[in-house]
């Protein structure tokens, strides 16, 4: 007769408790948090805190190219502000400004919008022609200045020669004349910018779901409609991407409007971004330099806050 034996099981073993780190293993992984912060923190005072305080300070002074040799910028209170505000000069630049800004993020999103809707389709050459369409926004800005002033050239533009040709009048003063100079650098800015507005809007095009398109054909909606409707509802963020960036690379453009005009004739293309650069560069006045500088800052402050505080809305 054989005898079986049975093994009682080992008894289960209890759960560990988790132990809560340390003081010393939580101080060393606060460490090295900051140490992975530490380099942009670092970028950001040197290159971005450090001039922008500068910056304040210095429309406070009395500075001069002699302070270079001196260091000595004599406080004189709120004097540069005064003369900055009672010029005319600064009102028509920052009229300008606002004119520059609107009138080029309106035609850049507004044609920008529509070659993202032509191109989202497909068809061939599709690919060779939105490749062309980028060109501009490749070229640096000084160069598209220089090129834009011999195209819109009065007497020997390659624009006038061709309006000439067609019989519509080939004497037109694009950037000599105050009334036209500031819509023709306008137009200059706003064909540089198409390029960027329409690959954003493409790219927000392309991550539209092609189901909604679908549902909206079978309830007989217009193309309009489905446009109205379904396109921009759904590139709203984008939409908002664009045009922040935009604004915020148009306010402050100096480049092209000194390459196309240097701001003239008669003052008529002065911006802020064009009076800073005369103030600091060409009369040597630092301090009134400091002031509108500072006033473009603040203005893009404004804009940054308005569009989180809308962002913040939208997210609840």
């Amino acid at each position: 007769m054989t005898t079986s034996t049975a093994t009682a099981p080992a008894p289960a073993q209890a759960p560990r408790k988790a132990v809560a780190p340390g003081p010393d293993r939580a101080r060393r992984r606060r460490l090295a948090q900051w140490g992975f912060v530490a380099p942009a923190v670092v970028f950001m005072l040197l290159f971005f805190g450090y001039p922008l305080v500068r910056n304040v300070v210095m429309s406070f002074q009395h500075y001069t190219p002699k302070t270079f040799f001196t260091g000595e910028a004599p406080f004189n209170g709120t004097d540069n502000w005064s003369s900055v505000f009672q010029d005319a000069l600064f009102g028509k630049a920052l009229w300008h400004t606002l004119l520059f800004t609107a009138g080029s993020l309106l035609g850049q999103f507004c044609v920008g919008l529509a070659l993202a809707v032509f191109f989202n389709r497909r068809f061939p050459l599709g690919g060779v022609l939105r490749s062309l369409i980028l060109l501009p926004w490749l070229v640096p800005m000084v160069v598209s200045g220089i090129v834009w002033r011999r195209i819109l050239d009065q007497d020997t533009g390659v624009l006038n020669t061709f309006l000439d040709t067609l019989g519509l009048g080939g004497n037109t003063p694009w950037l000599t004349s105050p009334d036209m100079a500031l819509l023709s650098v306008i137009l200059v800015n706003i064909w540089i910018g198409i390029p960027f507005n329409m690959v954003i809007l493409y790219g927000g095009l392309q991550e539209i779901p092609k189901e909604l398109y679908e549902a909206a054909a079978l309830d007989g909606a217009s193309a309009w409609r489905t446009f109205r409707s379904v396109t921009l509802p759904m590139l709203k963020p984008v939409i908002t991407v664009v045009l922040v960036l935009g604004f915020m690379s148009t306010v402050k453009i100096l480049d092209l409007i000194l390459a196309l005009t240097d701001g003239g004739p008669a003052d008529a293309t002065q911006t802020l971004g064009t009076l800073t650069y005369q103030n600091s560069f060409v009369e040597l006045d630092f301090g009134a330099g400091a002031v509108v500088g500072n006033v473009l800052i603040l203005i893009s402050a404004v804009f940054a806050v308005f569009y989180l505080r809308a962002n913040r809305t939208e997210g609840k």
